[in-house]
């Protein structure tokens, strides 16, 4: 097997993890707790909070009406995975940090989509907070995402400083 394809499968293999690990937590979680019930878990700042989100990420867009809302974060979401399954086949294998952060919005994707075919809804359960300031709950999916968004910003950072660092060509 070639480099590439060991990488891809690596890769895939990443998205995979991300999926079973937030389909796995959020079924522990449902099947301990109470829905909007809360366990402590470093008192005055991170809590788990049973939660169900009819949004997107974070419970964005949660009051849109209920026919236009299920099509919404179905279509959207599928459309979503299929771009990042063509970015991650035009993206070359060198390419690690673009790579990982497409696995691991990919992995959070495909957890959040399944929940929405299979509920309705996403199940939330991290609950972060300071004094009365709740950021809203949200789930390894969603934590995911935006770590693999946070890589692919880092990625392309990094391309955009060494274009600018690189030496001009020679004048012909």
């Amino acid at each position: 097997m070639s480099r590439g394809v060991v990488l891809r499968l690596a890769y895939g293999l990443l998205t995979l993890l991300v999926l079973i690990l937030d389909q796995g937590t959020k079924a522990l979680i449902t099947s301990r707790m109470a829905l909007y019930s809360s366990r402590p878990v470093v008192p005055g700042l991170f809590q788990l909070t049973l939660v169900t989100n009819r949004g997107a990420l974070f419970g964005f867009f949660h009051d849109i009406a209920g026919p236009y809302r299920s099509t919404l974060f179905t279509i959207v979401p599928a459309l979503a995975i299929a771009l990042i399954l063509a970015f991650q086949y035009c993206t070359t294998t060198a390419d690690t940090a673009a790579h990982a952060g497409l696995a691991l919005i990919l992995g959070g994707a495909l957890g959040n989509l399944a929940d929405r075919v299979r509920l309705g809804y996403v199940v939330d359960f991290l609950d972060v907070f300071v004094r009365d300031y709740h950021w809203p709950a949200f789930n390894l999916a969603d934590s995911s995402i935006c770590v693999g968004v946070g890589l692919l910003l880092v990625d392309l950072l990094a391309k955009a400083l060494r274009r600018e660092q690189a030496p001009f060509p020679p004048e012909a």
